[in-house]
């Protein structure tokens, strides 16, 4: 391929060939492109096209599903040098980015015009919005605000198919409202870069929210915790976060960064009440669910300590070992019955699981640790998260909530889908990229 600047060095393709999810298939990529500008991307497809030559897209690498893993002979496209915001239209209520941008240094970049972008992933720090696109990603905050897609009103991409494949094809929209054609917006967003490169992003934003009270409630089990959430959604309340972290979740954080967190409970919930109204029913619904203590606090360092334990538990656990994350997502009143089928299999499967949750949307985070080196625990882990997917089947649930498919869970998601729904899905792939060059094997 005549692309400039092609890298090649072995290490540095092992670096760029894979994100963070454990025991997902990596292939050998061909070479790497870190293109900056859509123009860059477009020869890059373009020659892939040419070249037969599949192209895997791929951000900061934070994802847990494989979804930005090489496969064989690919082209990696690195889009973290796609890194410019390039408008604030604070009248409008939007933004415009680059794929690159990560999602903190958006979220600064408008808090300092008064403005919010939502969608808010615990990799917050690290993910691009790119990737949170790719995605749909969720977060703290999308029990009350939404995930991913009901903030990108338009989008650039490089596709194929129906256009020669290397064209910029832009969608969506910059007004409010709008309903010209299908939701192609919608469609790319969550496609995990499978029906095209995305080059450019609008997002909507909101004015900064106002201060909010934390709401700490603390249990003697998950599923005691898992009644609380229960609870609080029939009485419909709406705080703008309702997280769930079990006591192996805490202490991780804790042995790790020592914030003075000191994990005396076996699960916590942890809300983000926005009025006291909210803050009042929830310390109610904690306390008449069986919580061991509840307690409400306006001071945002003790709140921010917290919430930066909930953000950090990912990475502290994986000090531990080899970490196998799971993403299924199950009706809010079917929380307590999925966390005693993960305590469950986890027993029976002699797996440890710690476990977080976006538990007031029913997005369940079971983390499965493994003793490094150890192949008997790893395909006990591989086993165990089977049947995490087929218990939340089961229920009414999804595979995945907001990491998305990739390599992990394809199988689940065909499970999911039945035959028809996954016709259809294949039916568009095959339109919008006939030479099956974008990511493929993904989604």
């Amino acid at each position: 391929m005549k692309l400039p600047n092609l890298i090649t060095d072995p290490d540095t393709l092992a670096g760029l060939s894979h994100d963070e999810a454990e025991w997902a298939p990596v292939g050998t990529p061909r070479a790497a492109f870190r293109p900056k500008s859509t123009e860059d991307v477009r020869q890059a497809v373009r020659a892939c096209a040419e070249n037969d030559v599949p192209v895997v897209p791929r951000g900061a690498g934070t994802g847990l599903s494989g979804g930005a893993n090489a496969v064989d002979g690919c082209l990696v496209l690195d889009l973290s040098r796609m890194d410019r915001v390039l408008e604030i239209d604070r009248e409008n209520l939007l933004a415009v980015v680059q794929p690159g941008v990560v999602n903190d240094d958006l979220k600064r970049a408008v808090a300092e015009q008064g403005l919010w972008y939502p969608p808010d992933p615990a990799s917050s720090p690290w993910s691009t919005i790119g990737g949170n696109v790719a995605t749909n990603a969720g977060g703290l905050c999308c029990l009350k605000y939404g995930v991913t897609r009901d903030y990108v009103l338009g989008l650039e991409a490089v596709m194929g198919g129906p256009v020669p494949y290397g064209t910029a094809v832009r969608v969506g929209r910059r007004t409010t409202k709008g309903v010209a054609g299908y939701d192609l917006t919608g469609l790319l967003v969550g496609s995990e870069g499978t029906l095209g490169v995305v080059t450019e992003i609008t997002v909507r934003l909101r004015p900064s929210p106002r201060p909010s009270d934390t709401v700490v409630g603390a249990f003697s089990s998950l599923v005691a915790a898992g009644r609380a959430v229960a609870v609080a959604t029939s009485r419909g309340l709406r705080p703008a976060a309702l997280e769930l972290i079990d006591r192996a979740c805490l202490q991780a954080v804790e042995d790790w960064k020592h914030l003075g967190i000191e994990p005396d409970t076996e699960a916590m919930l942890l809300a983000r009440a926005e009025t006291s109204e909210d803050a009042d029913g929830l310390v109610t619904a904690f306390t008449d669910a069986g919580a061991d203590w509840t307690e409400r606090s306006t001071d945002s360092t003790e709140a921010e300590a917290l919430f930066a334990a909930r953000r950090l538990t990912y990475p502290a656990l994986e000090r531990l070992g080899p970490l196998l994350t799971e993403d299924v997502c199950v009706p809010r009143s079917q929380v307590p019955a999925m966390l005693a089928r993960i305590e469950e299999i986890g027993a029976r499967h002699d797996v440890r699981i710690a476990t977080i949750a976006h538990a007031g949307d029913g997005n369940l985070h079971p983390l499965l640790i493994t003793p490094p080196g150890d192949d008997n625990a790893r395909i006990a882990a591989q086993s165990a998260f089977e049947d995490i997917i087929d218990q939340a089947l089961e229920l009414g649930g999804t595979v995945t909530g907001e990491h998305g498919v990739g390599l992990l869970k394809r199988a689940g998601m065909i499970r999911e889908l039945g035959p028809d729904a996954w016709a259809v899905q294949r039916a568009i792939k095959s339109s919008l990229d006939p030479l099956n060059l974008f990511n493929p094997g993904k989604a």
